[in-house]
Parts: C-alpha cells; structure tokens; sequence
C-alpha cells in the first residue's frame, strides 16, 4: 500500500510567505477578497465621474471589478488576496529623461512569471488538504484598485501622492497580487495600514504641472506621466513648459518623498532593474532628435523588452521636441524645423513648431 504524502504542519501563510520571498517579493500582505472596497471605491467613483481619467477611457470600465474582488470579473469565490511588492528604483539613480520604472527591462514578464508560480503554490496547498483551489495572478492586466487593496492588506499606505508607500522600503515598488479562493485564518489576515504622511506636502508641493487637486486626489490631465505616456493628442500648450525634460513619465513627487530616502529603499536592486545605458543617451541633442526622425523599424527596436513603447512612435517624438523646446537647445532648430513641415503626424509637427519658436 503506498505512504501518504505527509500534509506540512507550517501555517498556509507562512508557507506563503516563505515562497513569495524566495521568488523576489520584498513586501507580503494578506487581506479579505471576499470583503468590497467602500471609502477608495467611492474615491474612484468621484475620480469618473469627473472625467479625470483624460484619455484612459478603461479606467471608467467595470467599475464592479474594481469594488470587490471576489465576483466575476475577478475571481469568483475568492476569499483571500496576497497583495506583494518588489523595488525598482532608487533616489540616487543617475539622472534620466525617462521615469525610473522604465529604465531597466520590462518588469511585466518577469513579475507574471513570478505571480503564476505563487498562485500554483496556493492551489497547491489546497491539493495537499484535498481542498480544490483556484487562484489568480494579477499584474497591470486586470481592472483593480491595487493600491486601495494593497493598504487593505497592510502592505503599506496610500501617500498625498496617491501611491503606495511601503514603510522602509518607499515608493519604487511594483505591485502584483494572487487573488484565491484559499481561506485563512481570521489572525492571519494583516490589519489595514493608514497613512504616515502627517503635515508633509513635499510631494504636492514638487509636481511642476500642479496636477494635484487636492491631497490624495491626483488630476491625470495634468500629469506628466499621463501627458507624456498615455496621452494620444495634442499636449495643451499651457502644459507643455511644466514637463520640462521629461521625455517619458515623472518621478518628481516620489524624490522628493522622506520615505524615499531610508538606508533600505536605496539598497542593492535586482539587475534587471538597473538603469540601461540607452536612456541616459536619450538625454542628449543627438539623442532627442534621433526621436524626431523614428520610423517604424527603429521604434520596434528602441521598444524592445521596454515598457517605453508605451507611448508609441508619435508620443516619443512629440515629446522629445517638448524637451528640446524646454531646452531652448538652438542646437536643435534644423531638424525641428525639418519635423515641423515633413512629419507624418500633426501633433508632432504642431510641437516641434511650438519648439521652434523657443530655442531661436
């Protein structure tokens, strides 16, 4: 007669916890699924119904998945949400005209793979106890609230800024959650944490296009971020001198954040999410009007195993000839006055003229 296989004694958390830890994540959180979100539910509700999505039309779309995640869109049944954290950036990294997130490699494959092994880690403790668990990974894909979920489970809190903020480790920290119908115990399932920020407005203060509303109210329509990645039209005008250099995305309300700048949030970072040197090269005259010029072929290369392919051909371009504008880099008024009569896209030609006018 064959042995059993004998059912590990450890708690299902601790296991959890055990594996998530050996697969990367710095930060673990357990919190209730099958419990919908209330007070950030009705944040986000406000948020639509201002139309301060811009251009993110997704962002209004099943606004049910967002509130709960143990219905259908989601997971239906679930009981548990292990919401994780790893770092990627630090306040010392060299300067760059493109967002800290993006400089190293595309995060989403490597944080998928890591989440598919930790929800089949869950669904396996469930087959030791002759328990059938579902599990699900999640990572940028799915309409969640993952930051109100993330404070719901203690991993950290949701700062003036509107991001998570993970005590001593900051926020340079991507999220990704495993949402099971695995049930734990009541003591196992981490309390809330509320937020630290106290009297500070740092963060608030530093944004350059003032695109804060009000504390913990961010208006993407006048974030850079937003503007410079996911905005497809035209950038206002009145807009385009707060971007400054900002090529792609913005960290300016996360630098100047305390919690940023502990001995812990600017330790060793995994490899992968070390600064490549084609970013910092985009900095200069050559390589900002190199972006004025992409075809086709050369932006698949630049975009290549980077989140930077984003904001498309077009958005890059238009954007470089906002920085050089900013710049007012005379260095750079042939080849703008070459895109302003011969590019492909009115948007950027309606920027480089914008640009023109400011570095002659």
């Amino acid at each position: 007669m064959e042995a059993r296989k004998p059912v590990a004694t450890t708690s299902p958390r601790a296991r959890l916890v055990a594996e998530a830890t050996r697969l990367g994540f710095e930060a673990v959180g357990f919190a209730r699924a099958d419990v919908p979100l209330t007070d950030d539910f009705a944040r986000y509700e406000r948020f639509v119904e201002a139309g301060m999505q811009g251009e993110m039309d997704w962002l209004a779309s099943l606004p049910e998945a967002r509130r709960r995640l143990d219905g259908e869109h989601i997971l239906a049944g679930a009981k548990t949400v292990i919401c994780l954290a790893r770092r990627y950036g630090r306040i010392d990294d060299p300067p760059s005209p493109i967002a800290r997130y993006a400089r190293g490699r595309d995060y989403h494959n490597g944080m998928r793979k890591k989440l598919r092994k930790l929800a089949a880690f869950a669904r396996a403790i469930g087959t030791e106890t002759g328990v059938e668990v579902q599990a699900r990974p999640l990572c940028d894909r799915e309409p969640i609230l993952e930051r109100a979920w993330a404070a719901r489970a203690g991993l950290g809190f949701v700062g003036k800024n509107g991001l998570l903020i993970v005590p001593g480790m900051g926020s340079f920290v991507l999220l990704g959650e495993v949402v099971t119908t695995l049930e734990l115990p009541a003591e196992d399932i981490d309390p809330p944490m509320t937020e630290r920020c106290g009297s500070c407005t740092r963060c608030l203060d530093a944004c350059p296009t003032s695109a804060f509303a009000e504390p913990w109210i961010l208006d993407p329509r006048r974030c850079i971020a937003y503007l410079t990645i996911e905005h497809r039209s035209a950038i206002p005008e009145e807009q385009r001198a707060g971007i400054g250099e900002h090529l792609f995305g913005c960290d300016d309300c996360q630098t100047v954040c305390p919690f940023n700048a502990t001995k812990r949030a600017n330790g060793a970072l995994d490899p992968r999410f070390s600064p490549e040197p084609r970013w910092a090269a985009l900095g200069s005259t050559e390589g900002l009007t190199s972006l004025l010029h992409l075809n086709e072929e050369d932006f698949l290369r630049l975009r290549e195993g980077s989140p930077v392919g984003r904001a498309t051909r077009v958005g890059l371009a238009r954007n470089a000839a906002i920085v050089l504008g900013n710049r007012h880099d005379a260095g750079a008024s042939s080849a703008l006055q070459q895109i302003s009569e011969n590019h492909d896209a009115e948007i950027v030609r309606d920027a480089a003229h914008w640009a023109l006018k400011r570095v002659m």
